[in-house]
């Protein structure tokens, strides 16, 4: 054979990632060790597979062409790997997920820890991060997003119940400045803002009677984390737009107040997503079967 699995695997993702240094992180390996892994592949075949400059890597015509004829291939040898592994008694190896920190905060305890507890055998990555990626060509075995965030191509396993907004501000707060009784309200009124992974400003979403519209609120205050907002939020500093499940204590305890309750209706949660394929492997359907059994059981 003139490449080991290892070799072309590395192939495929310095071809997916652009860089050795992406690729290098997503195989769990060195920089320096997979640059030896493809100069070591191209030396016995005699023939560069990547152009290198000091600003990018792609592929030369002749690796264009290669990873075109062994893509397919190395698919076919995971699935076969996959259908195997899906007869073992205990599921190993790790199961990576990409997802936001507010939806890992959400699942960590009954979801992920249950798992690996009931899974000793098994290591989690969780990858964080605000934007979408393709889970497929990253190499994670699912993603977890809100419903309507989900590419439409993909399968998709409801994880909990839905999410609820929620407008809120400390006692304080609302002695100094008032209530707002309506969305036109927040014009007058100091909110803290929240800029999304894309850099723009995220606009609060209002729907009552059929009737919907965003609002582009004015506030001082940018903030690119959700605690941070609540920790903002429970200091006085304005008015912050959450989800119901983080500030829940907040509110039985006291101390922030919600307002404009019938201006912000639930939407659908947060669902697993994974490719369609003909073989799940073992360790992602015992992750989905989790799921189901923590639905029937104890909404999350």
């Amino acid at each position: 054979m003139r490449g080991s699995l290892a070799e072309l695997e590395a192939v495929l993702a310095v071809s997916s990632q652009g860089g050795f240094r992406a690729a290098a992180r997503e195989l769990g390996i060195s920089s320096s060790s997979l640059s030896q892994q493809i100069a070591t592949l191209e030396s016995r075949m005699g023939v560069r597979l990547f152009n290198r400059s000091t600003r990018s890597v792609v592929l030369s015509a002749a690796g264009e062409q290669f990873v075109a004829t062994i893509g397919p291939a190395l698919e076919a040898i995971r699935s076969a790997v996959e259908h195997v592994d899906e007869h073992r008694a205990e599921p190993t190896g790790t199961l990576r997920i990409n997802t936001s920190l507010g939806a890992t905060r959400m699942i960590l305890t009954p979801l992920i820890l249950e798992y690996m507890r009931r899974n000793p055998q098994m290591a989690v990555e969780i990858v964080t991060e605000g934007a979408l990626v393709d889970v497929n060509a990253k190499g994670f075995d699912a993603g977890i997003r809100i419903r309507e965030a989900v590419p439409p191509d993909m399968v998709i396993v409801p994880i909990g119940d839905n999410i609820r907004p929620a407008i809120v501000g400390s006692s304080d707060y609302f002695r100094r400045h008032g209530k707002p009784r309506d969305p036109a309200d927040l014009q007058n009124h100091m909110c803290i803002r929240a800029r999304m992974a894309s850099g723009t400003i995220y606009r609060w979403e209002f729907e009552r009677r059929g009737e919907s519209f965003t609002l582009d609120v004015p506030g001082k205050l940018v903030l690119d984390d959700s605690d941070l907002m609540l920790r903002a939020a429970r200091d006085g500093a304005g008015l912050a737009y959450l989800n119901e499940w983080q500030i829940a204590n907040d509110l039985a305890e006291g101390r922030l107040e919600q307002v404009l309750v019938e201006w912000t209706p639930p939407y659908p949660g947060l669902c697993l997503y994974y490719p369609g394929r003909r073989n799940i492997p073992a360790k992602l359907r015992r992750f989905i079967d989790l799921i189901r059994e923590l639905r029937t059981t104890a909404p999350m």
